[in-house]
């Protein structure tokens, strides 16, 4: 049986310039879920992420984290409740080492008690970081930019990470070795939120799935009821 929603998000309504970018989005992940939100370029996936973060602000709507209400907090705040974000673009610092730039993500009074434990488990899933560490993160390449950037995440000993189009920009080899990663991450314990436009390789991972159009909710159901799903397959699938 699941527990209660780990995150809870009911009602949310996210605009830009008077133009709504999320129209009223409900969404429910439970402890140890991968949940996937898919859907085309311009859906709204990347609000309703940095809207849960507390970066963009909501015009209405609740999101509950463990059962509390999170809405219009700081985003540092937000963080501090357990909820880490892997953002579109990886935004690591270039200038810093590989290892300093993790260190910063362990630097929430959440993670600092067991960041020397976290960042070993972070070396063994990226042995690459590791052989890294002392070099500059803006000198890396983009797939192991990506290795930075959910290695920062999960230094925050967070209890969900939310990943923002993690496949954009690599090959599909580099593709592959970033969904085993997130595959990973859900097998040690981690409540995941992925959004993606890969469709078929983020429903093929996942628990359960959301359609995300025009900033709405138009399907949602366990990832196998949305592979077989015609209209996503037609839509998404080419099929």
């Amino acid at each position: 049986m699941l527990d209660a929603a780990l995150l809870s998000i009911d009602g949310l309504c996210v605009a830009y310039d008077g133009s709504n970018a999320l129209n009223g989005v409900s969404l429910q992940i439970h402890r140890g879920e991968l949940i996937c939100v898919v859907g085309a370029n311009g859906a709204g996936k990347t609000s309703l992420i940095r809207s849960i973060s507390g970066i963009v602000p909501s015009s209405s709507g609740v999101v509950k984290m463990n059962g509390v209400d999170i809405t219009g907090m700081p985003p540092w705040e937000i963080c501090e409740r357990g909820i880490a974000q892997v953002a579109e673009g990886r935004q690591i610092f270039g200038g810093l080492s590989v290892e300093d730039n993790l260190l910063l993500g362990g630097s929430l009074k959440r993670a600092k008690a067991g960041q020397l434990e976290t960042l070993e488990f972070v070396y063994r899933l990226f042995a690459r970081l590791r052989e890294r560490r002392r070099q500059l993160a803006g000198t890396l390449s983009g797939g192991e930019q990506q290795m930075v950037a959910i290695g920062r995440a999960i230094m925050s000993k967070p209890e969900i990470v939310m990943f923002d189009e993690p496949s954009i920009g690599l090959s599909p080899a580099l593709t592959d070795v970033m969904f085993g990663v997130v595959k990973r991450l859900h097998e040690e314990g981690i409540t995941v939120l992925l959004v993606e436009q890969n469709v078929a390789k983020s429903l093929a991972l996942s628990n359960r799935g959301y359609v995300l159009e025009n900033g709405s909710i138009v399907l949602h159901g366990s990832s196998g009821e949305l592979l077989s799903n015609p209209e996503v397959q037609r839509a998404y699938l080419g099929m």
